[in-house]
């Protein structure tokens, strides 16, 4: 019989997350997440045959969990472009979060690692691209609706303003943590967001627009 399910992967998961997070991939060993999860190690290598599986298991766990943060900003019940701001002010949260938590700027795990390891590592590579595509494909139904609604020409491209969207606000995070400071999110990313979008009203100005359009109906 196979082992029977305990909390040890979750634990290794869990510590992988937090040290890479933190550090770097380079920086964490195997031996370094055993002792900090207080696992032997040959219950990692039951789990994961290296420490790339191990980190990939990470990004898709980081992953999903903010799937469905943003499932839940990216709400229907908000108008598309409000919806963008919410995403930019859940976004720079985030990070504030963790900068309370951890003292520095973290970035986001699963950039972090790609950008680190993706070179090197066929399997995080894989992972990076995959993850970057799952990002975008949240977006398209936002940006069809702004389609819709006249704010984007009929002919845009969604899945390439999909996906300069999810760029660009994993590019700013980067800056972020290689600056090691918040002060510019903020407000870079919104700005950064409506100039994607191509609007030449900044999103908070259209959105107070589009709410008393609604009030005033």
């Amino acid at each position: 019989m196979g082992r029977s399910p305990t909390d040890t992967k979750s634990k290794l998961l869990l510590t992988a997350a937090d040290l890479i997070w933190q550090s770097s991939y380079g920086n964490v060993s195997v031996d370094d997440i055993c002792k900090a999860a207080d696992i032997k190690k040959g219950s990692f290598y039951y789990y994961f045959s290296s420490k790339a599986e191990l980190a990939v298991a990470t990004m898709e766990e980081s992953f999903v969990s903010y799937e469905l943060e943003i499932m839940n900003v990216l709400s229907p019940n908000l108008p598309p472009i409000q919806r963008f701001e919410a995403l930019a002010d859940f976004v720079y949260e985030k990070q504030q979060q963790a900068y309370a938590k951890y003292g520095r700027v973290c970035g986001c795990p699963c950039a972090s690692l790609g950008s680190e390891m993706a070179g090197n590592e066929q399997l995080i590579q894989k992972k990076a691209d995959e993850i970057l595509h799952r990002q975008s494909d949240m977006l398209k139904e936002t940006l069809q609706e702004m389609i819709d609604s006249g704010l984007l020409p009929p002919n845009t491209n969604i899945s390439n303003i999909a996906c300069q969207i999810s760029t660009s606000i994993l590019g700013q995070v980067m800056m972020a943590r290689i600056q090691n400071n918040l002060s510019n999110l903020k407000n870079d990313l919104k700005i950064s967001l409506f100039q994607t979008l191509g609007l030449k009203t900044p999103i908070s100005g259209i959105s107070t627009m589009l709410q008393e359009q609604q009030n005033g109906q």
